[in-house]
């Protein structure tokens, strides 16, 4: 396994290489500055930001410069909020896309594998029928409808949970929580019914009935290690997703996450911030994906890293 992981860590250096060489030269193909979004500035003021932040170098000598940057871990000042570090701004938008993704998370594994085992042992009854019909509509509908109605429902006409912000405590988090439990459930619970039933149609399935277990010990002690091994490549991205936060989230509930970040980053053209939250957001999948694939062979002998 050692040499599986040192394997992986030295494909995950030229990946992270490319990830940054595409971003660096996508940002600066794309029109506009971060000096021509606002009002035009002076002639003399917008030269002397150029030279602070070395746009007035030919492209790829700003490209060598950057790389050597990021090398030593140096993300380098914000473009737009001026005096502010990059890593500082994430440093402080991490905590609230985490804080709602992980919990969304977590609640969606629980109820998810709850509605896939349910699914999987009432095949084609009622049960299954419900089950997979929640699937379906956490799959078509998207968040920026499940948002909004949430908040008209919780929010506007009954008054129990707060429209946005952050001001009222584990209140706030309650309906982002819900907006990006729904999908993950769906996408959980077709994985888990999916699996299971396979499993369940297996020969080592099949001896432990016939040796006279209960059902509840065939699936849970049996069953449901295998059942959840093609769970795992899902919530390596998964997980990695929920931390660099949700764009429609953040916007919609006005919350200070990674997503909103981001959004308005792009928007302004603050090339030094996006380029960071793109790099993490490389790490964290290619991290995540590594964990996940330690969990699935450890959960199923039969799947070899190699």
């Amino acid at each position: 396994m050692l040499r599986f992981i040192l394997r992986r860590l030295l494909v995950a250096i030229p990946t992270i290489f490319v990830v940054i060489t595409v971003a660096f030269f996508m940002m600066r193909a794309a029109p506009g500055s971060p000096y021509s979004i606002q009002r035009k500035l002076p002639p003399e003021i917008e030269e002397n930001l150029k030279k602070k932040y070395h746009f007035d170098e030919p492209l790829i000598v700003q490209y060598g410069r950057y790389l050597s940057q990021v090398a030593v871990g140096d993300f380098g000042p914000s473009m737009k909020y001026e005096g502010r570090e990059v890593v500082d701004i994430i440093k402080q938008a991490v905590p609230t896309s985490a804080k709602i993704g992980l919990t969304a998370l977590f609640l969606s594994l629980i109820i998810g594998i709850g509605l896939g085992i349910i699914a999987a042992l009432r095949q084609n009854r009622f049960a299954d029928y419900f089950a997979s019909t929640i699937a379906v509509i956490g799959v078509c509908v998207p968040t920026f409808v499940t948002g909004p109605l949430l908040v008209l429902i919780f929010a506007t006409n009954l008054g129990w949970l707060p429209t946005a912000g952050i001001g009222a405590g584990l209140k706030s988090f309650v309906l982002p929580v819900i907006v990006l439990t729904l999908p993950a459930i769906a996408g959980i619970a077709r994985l888990t019914r999916a699996s299971m039933i396979e499993v369940l149609n297996s020969n080592f399935i099949r001896t432990a009935r016939a040796k006279g277990l209960s059902g509840s010990t065939v699936v849970f002690r049996h069953a449901l290690k295998p059942a959840l091994v093609p769970l795992m490549g899902y919530l390596g991205p998964a997980t990695a997703g929920v931390i660099t936060g949700s764009l429609i989230v953040d916007k919609l509930f006005r919350l200070p996450g990674l997503g909103k970040i981001f959004f308005t980053a792009g928007i302004q053209r603050d090339y030094t911030l996006v380029m960071a939250i793109v790099i993490l957001s490389a790490v964290l999948i290619l991290v995540f994906n590594l964990l996940a694939d330690i969990a699935q062979a450890l959960m199923d002998p039969r799947v070899r890293l190699t």
